[in-house]
């Protein structure tokens, strides 16, 4: 124990300095913030539907809450309930035991409502679709989430980044917000 103590005091920290804050960052989140406002009336209200998926793009959509992407910051929160959200993030091809479910959760959704499929599954069928099958169907999946319910942003990637994931998310608000959807 000795020995730990003392090779702990002779290190010392050895972490990197924090990063400085962004100026132009602060200028994005402000005006993030104001769409968010204009568009959905306060904070945008998501939730996540997992349609069958592996979990790796789970993990990275719970990356979004840690301190360093600090999703809550921006005025995104995720909630329980459906009925309560704004914006259905939606990962995975849809099983066929999930479809009933899926479309039940887009039906409970308030309008203007959004989804945004995340990971190679939910866009096109990934690992779990057929050779040959460009929908990704197959005896237990009904594929890619646009054969289920419309989707108005895909995020590709296996599974795709935090980073990536948040600009998925700000393109569906920005094409909500100039009226594009």
């Amino acid at each position: 124990m000795y020995q730990i103590l003392k090779q702990i005091i002779t290190t010392g920290i050895k972490t990197e300095a924090a990063p400085q804050p962004d100026e132009s960052m602060r200028l994005v989140e402000q005006r993030l913030q104001q769409q968010i406002l204009h568009v959905f009336g306060g904070a945008l209200a998501i939730r996540m539907v997992d349609a069958g998926s592996c979990n790796g793009c789970e993990l990275e959509i719970h990356a979004l809450n840690n301190a360093y992407y600090n999703i809550e910051g921006l005025g995104i929160k995720f909630v329980a309930s459906p009925r309560h959200a704004d914006m259905l993030l939606v990962t995975g091809p849809v099983s066929r035991h999930m479809a009933v479910a899926l479309q039940r959760t887009y039906d409970a959704t308030p309008e203007p409502k959004l989804v945004v499929a995340i990971g190679e599954c939910a866009c096109t069928g990934g690992i779990f679709a057929p050779d040959g099958s460009s929908d990704g169907e197959s005896y237990a999946s009904c594929g890619k989430v646009a054969n289920v319910i419309p989707v108005d942003v895909v995020v590709q990637g296996c599974p795709p980044t935090p980073t990536a994931i948040l600009q998925g998310i700000l393109t569906a608000i920005s094409a909500t917000h100039v009226g594009q959807r």
